[in-house]
């Protein structure tokens, strides 16, 4: 029997916890569903990360409940978590507050004085604007303002992963790979910043309620038995370092070099690459840490990217919604197979995919033009999947400028990576091969992988995407479709932002939305 790694996912939407042999093959999986967030105000968005944590309790006792053959011959468990989301801790443990999650669009209002050194380096490299902003959107500031007995209280403020590695072994430990978010990490050394950093003051966290920090693959600690009697699995498993949802995605699709890209498409859409050295895609946008050890994963996000598409369902997709219930498919299973009504370029309806400001854009709204009589809602519909693809498509260019290494090959993951219409849009509009992995669970096998070439049951990354991963299909680009897609990139969608820019600045103005 192979060597088998249980992965637990988290995501925004549902956990799944997974069994991985060595080969790569699912041999267990369990997924628990629950309401993304909870919402106080306009714009709010917190989840209870005990709602997580009994998730993934649930999860593995129903795998040990109905596959309990899964779990024999375990090596590890590796942890995978959304992004960009804290929790405040006190020294027992407890959770303090629900964390407010990615998606949370509140701004903080607190005035930073930084150094008179600081100051005159923001102006000189033009970064004012970007540190104010990022400052402003760092959820310790806003508990700093509004709830500082909360904050005062905090023992430890850390990432999802690393509340999960202290619900599993008692460590206050988490995994250089899972640091993404608004926190004092240096993403060139892969460490926490220096003392020096403008962050500390930036961000006002102190050092002390910052866990220690470990590489992707080493052993964090052991299931303790007050873990393995919650969650249902022996304890003393080795619990290991994983890394974030889109870096155990990448590995998972066997991006490991530059030429190759990985494309997730899922609630936020995104492209990035696994590459050796320090780049940044957008000026000041750091590379994120990889789940290959040392590695960095540039990235260019579009911001609730497939969650469009849950817009477009709950807008206008209710015939679809209840003809999909009498079928037993989804409503996106039956709205992709309508995506072939509609001829590529969508009559000349295009969107810009900018449904929430971004660091770099912040005034920046979505934008659909070209309509005309002929357009209908699968015109819409289409013009989604495509917009998504050229925002992704003006990420891939920033990252080839930067990496000096053209991009030849595309692997998707995600939600949409699961429809064929999708795939074949997106080999098209990218002019490249599209590999659609036979495993759709990318995470859990890419977390998995981290787990064996840890443990060293495979000795590096290149061995495992040989023995684990495989794929469904490869798509080929149709010339004429490329044709298409190419021009009206080069001609239309580039310049929608720069025509656009000085009217979503007077509209900002005038109606105060989004809010500062």
């Amino acid at each position: 029997m192979h060597p088998r790694i249980l992965t637990v996912d988290c995501g925004t939407q549902s956990i799944r916890v997974g069994v991985i042999d060595a080969r790569g093959n699912r041999v267990g999986f369990e997924k628990v569903s629950y309401e993304p967030y909870f919402s106080k105000a306009p714009g709010w968005a917190e989840q209870d990360p005990e709602i997580y944590w009994n998730a993934f309790c649930t999860a593995a006792r129903r795998l040990k409940e109905n596959q309990p053959d899964a779990l024999e011959n375990l090596s590890g468990l590796v942890v995978s978590t959304l992004r960009d989301t804290a929790v405040a801790m006190d020294e027992e443990g407890r959770v303090l507050r629900p964390s407010i999650i990615w998606l949370d669009q509140r701004k903080s209002t607190r005035k930073i004085r930084f150094s008179v050194k600081d100051r005159a380096i923001f102006f000189l490299i033009g970064m004012q604007k970007t540190v104010n902003t990022i400052c402003a959107n760092a959820k310790s500031n806003w508990m700093i303002d509004h709830e500082r007995e909360i904050w005062d209280r905090a023992y430890r403020y850390v990432t999802i992963s690393g509340y999960f590695y202290f619900r599993l072994t008692g460590q206050w430990t988490d995994s250089i790979a899972a640091q993404i978010g608004h926190f004092p990490f240096d993403y060139r050394k892969h460490s926490w910043d220096g003392p020096s950093s403008w962050k500390w003051l930036g961000f006002g966290i102190e050092r002390s309620k910052l866990p220690q920090l470990v590489e992707p693959g080493a052993v964090i600690g052991e299931l303790t038995p007050r873990a393995a009697q919650a969650c249902g699995l022996p304890k003393g498993l080795p619990v290991i370092a994983g890394a974030s949802d889109k870096g155990c995605e990448t590995v998972g699709c066997g991006c490991v070099a530059p030429h190759a890209a990985s494309i997730s498409l899922g609630t936020t859409a995104t492209i990035q690459i696994t590459i050796d050295r320090y780049i940044e895609p957008i000026r000041f946008m750091p590379p994120y840490p990889a789940a290959v050890k040392g590695a960095y994963n540039p990235e260019v996000e579009i911001f609730r990217g497939y969650w469009m598409v849950t817009w477009f369902k709950r807008e206008f997709g209710t015939a679809e919604v209840i003809r999909a219930q009498e079928l037993g498919i989804t409503p996106e299973e039956l709205l992709n197979q309508r995506l072939s009504e509609v001829p590529p370029g969508c009559h000349g309806l295009l969107l810009q995919p900018y449904w929430s400001p971004h660091v770099k854009t912040p005034i920046a709204k979505g934008a659909m033009i070209g309509f005309g009589e002929v357009h209908t809602r699968m015109h819409i519909y289409r013009a989604i999947v495509e917009g998504i693809n050229y925002g992704l498509i003006d990420g891939m260019e920033k990252i080839e400028r930067q990496s000096k290494t053209p991009i030849t090959e595309i692997h998707v993951s995600g939600g949409g990576a699961q429809s064929e219409p999708i795939c074949q849009i997106t080999a098209d509009m990218f002019d490249r091969e599209v590999f659609q992995p036979a495993e759709h669970e990318t995470s859990t096998l890419g977390a998995a992988m981290i787990g064996f070439v840890g443990l060293k049951i495979h000795k590096d990354f290149a061995q495992a995407i040989r023995e684990m991963s495989r794929y469904r299909r490869v798509y080929h680009p149709n010339p004429e479709n490329a044709r298409i897609y190419r021009d009206l990139y080069n001609k239309a969608y580039r310049n929608i932002y720069p025509r656009l820019k000085h009217i979503y600045r007077d509209i900002k103005e005038t109606i105060h939305y989004p809010p500062d």
